[in-house]
């Protein structure tokens, strides 16, 4: 009874199963920092993505540019630019490249300032330059160019620059959503997971990607230090909530999320707050995510059962239970189905090797059901 009774294969159950998942996620592109996170990831009922370098590309560009009479298009451009200049947002970015790119001289500018979700300001030839959305209009008191209307109905994002004060243009820049991020949200759905996006970016912006994508909820015009209350927001109505984020703003959602899943070209800040972290940019890895921690949430359970039922039914029959009928478990069958039940909990977690992790594979696979 005591060598039956040994209880390798209770003690092989869960950790094979969570090494061999963990090896799997690894060659799948995504790295498990905390196991918990990856246990989690079945059960997540709302996946929450942000916006810029999530969903989109993150590398908009500036398509148009639009002047107060007066004023020079070039000119307001390479003031912008001149603003923008010491700042690492990826609009910041589109804005000194297409200067750059019409190969205008860029001032100098010194004093540099940002402020989340408003715009930068900085001092251009003795002047005050500041680029930004809706809230910089609204600190300084001014209105939209007509323009921007037109513009917004075309889903673009709107940049007002304004300098000593008035409003000289508007920049149009246009961010592209990654061809990847349909079917991310199409197999979500078919897994029954709804699909929440959230953004600094204008209201208009915001539903026109969603309502192309499919996206269920949208969250527009966040500041960065709101972007935690709202994930607690979905946490008080009872979800079980995965953020997916790439940048410093993006951290504290990705810390007060149920799983927080980092880009692995974001920042390394959005990174270390993360419990798993996604190699690529694929937004379809979340999918590979759920249905790895799925896989290995069954292997769990199905290993407990072999273990335990093993237990159940061996022990008593090595313990004599059918004595009385003349029935007795000799010590080498009980040695040998010890042996056997160790060996077929080790071959039953070695099935998700069968796992293909890779994020068109996954999602294919789950649309295709």
């Amino acid at each position: 009874m005591l060598v039956i009774a040994c209880p390798h294969a209770l003690g092989l159950a869960i950790p094979l199963v969570v090494s061999i998942a963990t090896e799997r996620a690894a060659r799948g592109g995504v790295l498990v920092k905390d196991r918990l996170a990856l246990e989690s990831m079945r059960t997540v009922d709302t996946v929450l993505f942000d916006k810029t370098g999530t969903l989109t590309r993150g590398e908009p560009v500036v398509s148009e540019v639009s002047v107060v009479e007066g004023r020079d298009a070039d000119a307001v451009l390479a003031l912008a630019a001149a603003a923008e200049a010491d700042s690492e947002h990826p609009l910041a970015k589109a804005i000194v490249r297409a200067a750059a790119d019409r190969g205008l001289p860029v001032p100098e500018s010194r004093d540099f300032t940002s402020s989340p979700a408003v715009g930068v300001t900085a001092e251009v030839e003795s002047t005050t330059v500041r680029v930004g959305g809706p809230h910089l209009l609204s600190e300084e008191g001014r209105e939209e160019l007509a323009v921007a209307e037109a513009w917004r109905a075309d889903g673009a994002i709107i940049l007002h620059v304004v300098q000593d004060g008035q409003v000289i243009g508007a920049l149009k820049l246009a961010d592209e959503v990654r061809p990847e991020s349909r079917e991310a949200v199409d197999a979500l759905h078919a897994l029954g997971v709804q699909v929440v996006m959230i953004t600094g970016d204008a209201e208009a912006v915001a539903h026109t990607v969603a309502a192309d994508l499919g996206i269920d909820r949208v969250f527009a015009g966040v500041r960065p230090e709101d972007k935690a209350a709202k994930v607690q927001e979905l946490q008080r109505e009872g979800r079980r909530v995965a953020m997916v984020g790439d940048g410093v703003n993006d951290a504290p959602a990705l810390a007060q999320a149920d799983v927080g899943l980092a880009i692995g070209a974001g920042t390394d800040v959005a990174i270390a707050s993360a419990g798993v972290i996604l190699a690529g940019d694929d937004p379809r890895s979340v999918l590979s995510v759920i249905e790895l921690s799925r896989a290995a949430y069954r292997k769990m359970r199905q290993n407990l059962w072999w273990a335990a039922g093993y237990n159940l039914l061996s022990v008593p029959l090595a313990a004599g239970v059918l004595a009385p009928i003349g029935f007795v478990l000799p010590m080498s069958v009980g040695a040998i189905l010890m042996s056997l039940s160790t060996i077929v909990v080790a071959l039953n977690a070695q099935l998700l090797r069968r796992l293909d992790l890779r994020p068109e594979v996954t999602t294919r696979a789950i649309l295709d059901r």
